[in-house]
């Protein structure tokens, strides 16, 4: 497990986070958080890779999140994905702007489409 790429998952609900967990396993170490608190604290305590988060939550928007993560640990993690159904345009521009979102990733996703993804974001920020 060592080997694998750490990638924190953040999303309200559950079922996404499961999913999530249960397609990617196998190639990444997946760490999954219920809320964007529980995001901070894992970044505060865990090495990440990769973050992916759903932009619209109860508490804090992903973009918001995004923000959070920039003004606290501006060099982790590396790359900043989002996964999401509903997001404005404007917000998702200000996040790549201005924290590090790599790509925006429409859902429903596609695992093989996200996978990629999650690769190129990493081989991008650490090289091949």
């Amino acid at each position: 497990m060592e080997n694998k790429p750490s990638i924190l998952y953040v999303d309200d609900e559950e079922i996404n986070l499961r999913l999530f967990k249960l397609t990617f396993r196998r190639d990444f170490n997946i760490i999954t958080a219920a809320s964007a608190e529980e995001g901070m604290h894992i970044l505060e305590t865990q090495k990440i890779d990769v973050v992916v988060t759903d932009q619209r939550m109860p508490e804090i928007t992903g973009v918001e999140f995004l923000k959070k993560i920039n003004d606290k640990f501006p060099d982790i993690p590396p790359n900043r994905l989002m996964v999401s159904g509903y997001a404005h345009d404007d917000d998702i521009e200000e996040a790549f702007q201005n924290y590090r979102l790599y790509k925006f990733v429409q859902k429903p996703w596609n695992a093989e489409n996200l996978k990629k993804i999650i690769i190129e974001s990493i081989h991008d920020n650490y090289g091949k």
